[in-house]
């Protein structure tokens, strides 16, 4: 069904999520800005040469999820792996900075994943990643599940970003799914396709429409076939529901009701898109942010939508807040 919400229930909501507490699990970033301007060609290669004028440090993955959790007015705690390196105490002062409650365990020899991009005349004009997506051990997994139990309340979230590089391990996802369910807390996850079965047993998964279709073998072309996706979705990762999100054409919402499930659907919000880097992690962020408020799915996903809506229109990854929701609407 079409989704839509009276201004006041959407008012109501975002006045209740100050204080709403969510633990973030795991492929935590740092994404590097270099921003310059072009005028020449180099004459070393046929490349142009960028001029540096600013650099800037955001957080990214699952540290950018966090972010978007406390921007909202949340109380977040991000949970993951860095290096023993450089990169990692840069990657620890922003999260303090930016107010996220970090506990990130270091792996010798692990490098902390560092995305650089290089901006110029607002276009990116090459990225560069220091990475290791090798699943991190047991005595690790160990670890990190230890940090989640000291911090994961009951009444709260726990959110699992997937990034590819290598915290999310079908083992440790089935631990710290175990663990949420003792804690009555709900876990939703931002899958990676490859890891759609490491979920068994959580609330919600919430892929975006290429990732959604490629899981399902199905192609969306209409808000009928997001449904047949989000319930084959939902049934691969073994998740009470699913939520696709599908760019211009907003988001699609499906949940066990018995044998059978039921759907909503809610268009953008967006009023231009430019970007839409870290727009999932805003999404998710505020899904669960709303639903630890004690909204309904469907009314959690209507104010993710807007929360997204004003993600795209910035540039980077980014945070959004009640504030720009509120303008936004």
């Amino acid at each position: 069904m079409k989704t839509h919400l009276d201004p006041a229930r959407i008012g109501a909501i975002l006045d209740s999520l100050r204080g709403g507490r969510v633990v973030v699990v795991g492929d935590a970033m740092l994404d590097v800005f270099v921003f310059g301007q072009v005028s020449r060609i180099s004459p070393e290669a046929p490349v142009p040469v960028v001029r540096v004028t600013k650099e800037t440090e955001r957080l990214g993955g699952a540290a950018n999820v966090a972010l978007n959790v406390t921007s909202l007015g949340g109380r977040a705690t991000l949970v993951g792996v860095v290096g023993d390196d450089l990169a990692s105490k840069r990657l620890s002062r922003v999260t303090r900075d930016c107010g996220v409650a970090a506990r990130l365990v270091s792996i010798a020899g692990r490098p902390t994943t560092v995305k650089t991009r290089v901006m110029a005349h607002q276009h990116q004009m090459v990225r560069t990643d220091r990475e290791a997506s090798d699943p991190i051990e047991p005595a690790v997994e160990a670890k990190l599940l230890a940090q989640i139990a000291r911090v994961l309340k009951k009444g709260s979230a726990l959110i699992v970003s997937d990034y590819q590089k290598g915290v999310v391990t079908r083992p440790f996802m089935r631990a710290v799914i175990d663990l949420a369910e003792t804690r009555g807390a709900r876990v939703l996850v931002d899958p990676k396709v490859r890891n759609i079965g490491f979920f068994r047993g959580a609330f919600m998964v919430t892929p975006n429409q290429k990732e959604a279709e490629q899981i399902s073998g199905i192609l969306i072309r209409t808000d009928e076939d997001a449904e047949r996706v989000v319930r084959r979705v939902a049934q691969l990762a073994g998740t009470e529901g699913a939520l696709v999100t599908r760019g211009e054409e907003g988001m699609s919402l499906g949940l066990r009701k018995g044998r059978s499930f039921r759907y909503w659907h809610v268009r953008s919000a967006a009023r231009e898109v430019f970007d839409v880097t870290g727009a999932g992690d805003t999404a998710i962020a505020t899904l669960a942010l709303a639903l630890v408020a004690g909204a309904e799915p469907y009314e959690a996903m209507v104010i993710s939508n807007l929360a997204a809506g004003v993600a795209v229109g910035k540039l980077g990854t980014s945070s959004v807040t009640v504030a720009e929701i509120r303008a936004g609407q």
